[in-house]
């Protein structure tokens, strides 16, 4: 069994979220998750008439809220070495507790399988569609509200996190991006002043071999970051996992009526 790290209660959000007590291996690849319980955690299954398929649809609902009725939603786009059916094993729901627990505004996660489309509209297999359209509408079914939307990815989910806020401003009030795979020049940066008005969190690790993109990126917004930083770590879980804490706080706070 994978060992557990341990994740202090109350740490300071930031580069790395402040993370004390914690052991991980010196090369900082195992990911840090939080010593906290998970809530209403579920596995489902959805046809998903975007995709054509049956599609892996997660949730998360903090400990101690329940079913998660009437509360906001941040949706969550994998990288393309992950799929929903990964994210209780990433620790998404215990990262989601352990904001609550310190202090945060409670909110729910839900995301789906894409594969590895880049989170692009593709003939006949469309994720993106799927995330606009179809997870919201799974999720009022649930009670969530869908009138207050997050969108959180790392890597390829990042950029089709930026993606998706592009295309329709106004739908995300946040957008939490970690390593997203961008490269200067392409559509995120062409479609930037689409994200005015949208809170944008970037974050990097500095031996990533995409730092100069995501740092162009941030110089290519029409508004500075609203979070994110630029500290030591790679492109993996285990840099991603010390970002998690502070991406979920700023999701909290830009959630909040």
């Amino acid at each position: 069994m994978r060992r557990r790290t341990l994740l202090a209660v109350g740490a300071t959000v930031g580069a790395a979220a402040g993370l004390v007590g914690y052991r991980s291996r010196s090369d900082g690849s195992e990911p840090v998750i939080p010593y906290a319980p998970v809530g209403d955690e579920r596995l489902d299954k959805r046809e998903s008439r975007a995709r054509g398929r049956i599609v892996d649809f997660y949730t998360a609902v903090p400990a101690g809220h329940g079913s998660g009725r009437g509360l906001p939603v941040c949706l969550v786009l994998h990288g393309a070495s992950k799929t929903a059916a990964d994210f209780p094993a990433l620790g998404l729901g215990r990262f989601l507790t352990d904001a609550v627990r310190r202090g945060k505004a409670p909110f729910v996660l839900a995301g789906a399988t894409g594969d590895r489309l880049q989170w692009r509209p593709h003939a006949g297999d469309d994720p993106q569609r799927m995330v606009h359209e179809e997870i919201p509408r799974w999720c009022a079914q649930r009670g969530f509200d869908t009138s207050r939307i997050a969108l959180l990815g790392w890597s390829m989910g990042g950029y089709g996190s930026l993606l998706l806020a592009e295309a329709d401003p106004g739908f995300a009030r946040a957008v939490v991006a970690l390593s997203p795979a961008v490269r200067e020049g392409d559509e995120i940066f062409t479609a930037a002043p689409r994200l005015r008005g949208t809170k944008v969190g970037l974050w990097c690790g500095r031996q990533d071999g995409l730092l100069d993109d995501v740092r162009a990126l941030a110089k290519a917004l029409p508004e500075p970051p609203a979070a994110g930083s630029f500290a030591d770590g790679r492109h993996n879980f285990g840099y991603w996992s010390r970002c998690l804490p502070a991406g979920m706080d700023f999701v909290s706070e830009a959630l909040r009526r």
